[in-house]
């Protein structure tokens, strides 16, 4: 009996430590083997950002449109962490799915995904290209979103899980958004 009862204390001990790692961890944020940081780059500040000077035409076709409908169908999908279908996404799983159902493949992780493709500078930006942010503080991806539009005033939406609202577009106009962004990357 006392065996027993043992047992049983040790395995809701384990559950609890799981639940609770579960709990701890956020949209991709979790540690990997190596520490990947990234330095922003000097042309990012707010300012900047805010007054972009775009190369984009405002003609989106072919597979970028394809990215962007795509990841538009999902919009208003809850925030679930580790998620990837419509019943819920975190910020990279929203990314693999609609890289997925355009037949491109995609790391999970948001740290991993942001070194995929080529680097472009944030003024060279198109529908479809990944923004990876810091959302923590430091220099580390723990988020990403991909980008919906660019207006004639250059302000870029981008559309992305936030662990607030789900799937919904922001803009690097927001403060937030502004100082956490760290680079641009396509995979297009």
């Amino acid at each position: 009996m006392e065996n027993k009862l043992i047992k049983i204390l040790f395995m809701k001990r384990w559950a609890l430590v799981i639940l609770f790692s579960i709990v701890l961890l956020s949209c991709a944020a979790s540690k990997s083997a190596k520490k990947y940081s990234y330095k922003k780059p000097t042309n990012t500040s707010s300012t900047n950002l805010k007054k972009l000077k775009s190369a984009y035409s405002g003609n989106v076709s072919g597979k970028r449109a394809s990215v962007v409908s795509d990841a538009e169908s999902y919009l208003g999908a809850p925030y679930k962490y580790a998620g990837n279908t419509k019943a819920g996404f975190d910020c990279s799983g929203l990314v693999c799915k609609v890289f997925d159902e355009n037949n491109l493949k995609m790391p999970r992780r948001s740290q991993d995904q942001g070194k995929t493709g080529s680097a472009i500078n944030i003024s060279a930006v198109k529908p479809g290209d990944l923004l990876f942010f810091a959302t923590a503080g430091g220099s580390a991806v723990t988020h990403v979103g991909i980008v919906h539009d660019i207006s004639t005033n250059g302000e870029v939406t981008f559309i992305h899980s936030s662990t607030s609202k789900g799937v919904i577009i922001s803009s690097l106009n927001e403060a937030y958004w502004n100082k956490a962004f760290l680079f641009a990357r396509s995979v297009l």
